[in-house]
């Protein structure tokens, strides 16, 4: 049950990175379900995370149960890390994102990293190099 509650408190997430996994599948990418998570990669993904802003040139992204990664490989180097993200969405449902881009902003204004230095991602960093 409980199980249930944080899937769905999750879900808005979730279901935009799932539409973003069907456009990557639409375009020749791949799909598996991997540890409770739908994880998409290739075609439209890979490009989304190579030239979206926010998300340049990373390996992986998390959308609530949804991992987004340019390959199958990079999928499995960064899982670890990106089942930690999973987990903070579950806590932080639709906040998360938002909550997310605070602590970065928050961050960049006291002289850090707003990557590295997020909270979110020093917490991921320290359970999954």
């Amino acid at each position: 049950m409980i199980k249930l509650l944080q899937m769905l408190w999750a879900g808005p997430w979730s279901l935009f990175g799932g539409v973003l996994g069907l456009l990557g599948l639409a375009t020749g990418g791949g799909v598996q379900a991997r540890c409770g998570v739908i994880e998409f990669y290739g075609g439209a993904v890979t490009w989304l995370l190579r030239k979206t802003p926010l998300a340049t040139g990373v390996a992986a992204m998390t959308l609530g149960h949804v991992v987004l990664g340019q390959t199958a490989a990079a999928l499995d180097v960064c899982r670890e890390h990106e089942l930690v993200h999973v987990r903070q969405y579950e806590r932080w449902g639709p906040l998360f994102v938002p909550v997310y881009f605070l602590c970065s902003g928050w961050v960049w204004l006291r002289g850090g990293d707003p990557y590295r230095d997020n909270p979110f991602e020093r917490e991921a960093y320290a359970i999954a190099p």
